[in-house]
């Protein structure tokens, strides 16, 4: 008795161990039924950081066994931040190949942490899918910033603090080539000014060299006549 007893707590541990090694993997999906059609729906790497390559999964079944054709139209619209993307979901395995028959994947790379909210549509054999999904605590995984697992800890800035600091940067590019534009404006429209400055001048003074010599002109003496030669008197 003490033998089965013993026995039967063995196997009871190793069943346990087993449940536990499994159960990541289904906390860390969303679980969702359309009709005879189950889905799982997560990330394809948990957990999910910033910046690095990553997929929206969805695993499909029918009565229990993987679906392994009939879901070429399916789509994931990912959203976050009021941006979105539609990607198709396509089969991540070969049939009698590589890969986990039912897994298909739109693949991507989460650029900011934080929750993402995948959106399946289309059709399973003929049912229709519809399933709007956000990460979080009871779905799946929400996106961190690498910097928080990383270890040794590196006294970098998140990428939150360098999309921010690229924006203020950016800001300042432009009110830069903004001061730039405008000073070169208005150097533009001093030296049009000085040009046109010139070319009246210039025009004046031909004007006035013209006047003084048509004055000159007018006021010269006429030319004296010859005086004529004195008659000779005959006696």
């Amino acid at each position: 008795m003490r033998h089965r007893m013993r026995a039967l707590a063995v196997v009871g541990g190793l069943a346990s161990l087993f449940v536990l090694a499994a159960a990541p993997a289904a906390f860390a999906h969303a679980q969702r039924q359309d009709g005879p059609i189950h889905l799982e729906i997560g990330f394809g790497t948990e957990p999910a950081y910033a910046g690095q390559p990553n997929s929206v999964q969805v695993i499909l079944t029918e009565h229990g066994q993987p679906v392994v054709s009939g879901a070429n139209d399916l789509k994931a619209t990912i959203s976050f931040g009021g941006q979105q993307e539609t990607q198709p979901l396509e089969p991540n395995f070969e049939v009698g190949g590589d890969g986990q028959p039912g897994d298909y994947r739109a693949w991507f790379i989460p650029s900011q942490p934080g929750p993402y909210t995948f959106h399946i549509t289309g059709t399973v054999k003929g049912t229709k899918i519809d399933e709007s999904v956000t990460g979080g605590p009871t779905t799946f995984s929400v996106v961190t910033d690498p910097a928080e697992a990383m270890f040794p800890a590196v006294n970098t800035p998140t990428n939150a603090q360098l999309a921010s600091r690229i924006d203020q940067d950016a800001a300042r590019l432009d009110a830069a080539t903004s001061a730039a534009n405008d000073a070169k404006s208005a150097a533009d429209s001093s030296r049009t000014v000085a040009v046109l400055g010139m070319l009246v001048g210039a025009a004046g003074l031909i004007v006035a060299v013209v006047a003084l010599m048509a004055a000159r002109k007018r006021g010269a003496p006429a030319a004296s006549s010859p005086a004529p030669e004195p008659t000779a008197v005959q006696g």
